[in-house]
């Protein structure tokens, strides 16, 4: 199922379009020391190659700035700045050749300050996206309010209406929380008030499996609403697991469709007689890499073998003394255990 877009402003980080009709974008954030260049680079081909679309980087210090161009010119996608608290350090970002700015004006400074970085992100061709986050809003918002959906809408408005009274409109919010409904209800209203391009997130989510289940509940809502236009799944983890999930979460929902095999499987069970988890975890990494646009089920007995995995291209099933082999839900073969890693890579390398 397609779920039909809110209707938002198009802008371009490089070459990449964000909002309007274009496709969904996933980004991350290094979580190297942009100081060091060729750490950053690296990790950026590692998010590219896993399908990244958009890169964040630390800009925190003027080490960090020396070293923006050579990553920028290496980079196989758009980078951009993330500045806090020193805007001649977003002036200095967006010179070095950025594609995208992200700053917070609540912690960036006087009026002042901002509308130097705006008039140099004009003059340059710079997108910036005002990142409101409910960690640090504004002391008057966050006296009356509270960390409440008022004050992060409040606070994102004020800041978009900052923006638009200096003349400039490539602008991209994003208006997080670590609460999943906060986040959920903000950014419903939000898409009802401005019609910007706005970047999905639940900030400080937690661990992968915790981070993952809040960001799909409420990222699931959102993109089921039509509302979001790049996203981000948070996790204290590698960046790359971040990539992984944001796929998940958009293949869920039939948004997005990267070539690659999905393994499906079952849960374990009392009738599962294997090693379920070790075979679908050794298969899974086998295929990581495969560039097909394949379902492969993996699954603990016959009554999850190829009947309820028929839609799955490839599968296996296991028992207590063979494991079915099958194809659209068809039995092509029984091998023994020992065996049927190696005849289902073999199956998926021909296919």
């Amino acid at each position: 199922m397609i779920f039909p877009r809110q209707n938002t402003r198009k802008i371009l980080l490089g070459s990449t379009e964000v909002g309007g009709d274009a496709p969904i974008s996933v980004q991350s954030m290094t979580n190297t020391d942009t100081s060091d260049a060729e750490s950053t680079i690296r990790q950026i081909e590692e998010l590219s190659s896993a399908g990244c679309e958009i890169v964040r980087v630390a800009v925190k210090d003027r080490e960090c700035v020396k070293e923006l161009r050579k990553i920028i010119s290496s980079s196989p996608v758009p980078v951009v700045a993330d500045v806090h608290f020193d805007y001649r350090l977003a002036v200095a970002a967006v010179q070095s050749g950025v594609q995208g700015l992200r700053i917070n004006p609540g912690n960036i400074g006087s009026k002042q300050k901002i509308e130097e970085v705006v008039r140099c992100a004009q003059d340059h061709g710079v997108p910036i996206r005002i990142g409101v986050n409910a960690g640090s809003l504004e002391k008057d918002l966050e006296a009356e309010y509270g960390p409440t959906v008022k004050a992060l809408v409040g606070s994102a408005l004020r800041h978009v209406s900052l923006l638009e009274s200096l003349g400039f409109y490539q602008i991209k919010v994003s208006l997080k929380s670590s609460d999943v409904m906060t986040v959920v209800q903000g950014y419903t209203e939000l898409s009802e008030r401005v019609d910007y391009p706005l970047h999905l997130g639940v900030t400080e989510a937690g661990t992968v499996l915790s981070g993952s289940t809040k960001s799909a509940v409420a990222l699931g809502i959102l993109l089921s609403r039509g509302i979001g236009d790049t996203i981000r799944i948070s996790l204290t983890g590698p960046p790359v697991q971040e990539v992984k999930v944001a796929y998940w979460i958009l293949q869920s929902l039939g948004l997005k469709k990267r070539c690659g095999v999905e393994i499906v499987s079952c849960p374990t069970c009392g009738r599962c007689r294997w090693d379920l988890l070790q075979i679908a975890e050794e298969i899974e990494k086998r295929v990581s890499h495969v560039d097909k646009h394949l379902k492969v089920a993996v699954m603990g007995c016959s009554v999850n073998g190829p009947g309820e995995a028929r839609h799955a291209d490839i599968g296996i099933s296991g028992g207590e003394k063979e494991f079915l082999l099958f194809k659209k839900g068809h039995v092509v073969n029984r091998l023994p255990r020992e065996e049927i890693v190696e005849a289902l890579i073999r199956e998926i390398d021909d296919y």
